[in-house]
């Protein structure tokens, strides 16, 4: 079976690219085939890396260009740091990370805290701009949370006999 000629006109959709004028681009794009002759162009220098930078398992290397903004600390960064151990086509990297994001979020506030700033939370979760632009949707959101958070203290608090 393994020696068996493959007759690739069977496979569906097999060399659908083969017809230049079945090309989505095309007459648009000149063809003039430098495309297949690769690239010749002097690379630029990389972004240097000046601080720690997590990337993919996949990749030997960092990208050319990343992201420095926010340096990983705290819980957060070890999070995020415990995810990139993992590829990137599975859960354990991608709910780490969406995991990480909301903790990194406490911790800003908590940081707020000990600046001695308090955070304006309504404003900074669109609040305000939910209130104006869609009402309805926010006193259900509001009353939604109410009703947890009601049924939460009743079980907690609930006495036991």
């Amino acid at each position: 079976m393994e020696n068996t000629p493959i007759d690739y006109k069977l496979i569906n959709g097999w060399g659908i690219d083969a017809d230049p004028k079945n090309d989505p681009t095309y007459p648009m794009k000149h063809r003039t085939n430098e495309e297949h002759k690769g690239y010749n162009w002097k690379r630029p220098p990389l972004q240097p890396v000046n601080q720690e930078v997590l990337h993919s398992i996949e990749r030997p290397n960092v990208t050319a260009v990343f992201g420095t903004s926010v340096p990983l600390s705290g819980l957060s960064g070890m999070i995020r740091r415990y995810a990139y151990q993992f590829s990137e086509n599975s859960y354990a990297h991608w709910l780490p990370l969406l995991l990480a994001d909301r903790v990194n979020m406490v911790e800003g506030i908590v940081e707020d805290f000990m600046h001695g700033k308090v955070p304006n939370l309504l404003a900074e979760k669109g609040y305000n701009a939910e209130w104006k632009h869609n009402r309805t949707a926010l006193l259900q959101k509001v009353a939604v949370g109410a009703a947890l958070t009601t049924v939460a203290v009743l079980y907690l608090f609930r006495k036991k006999d």
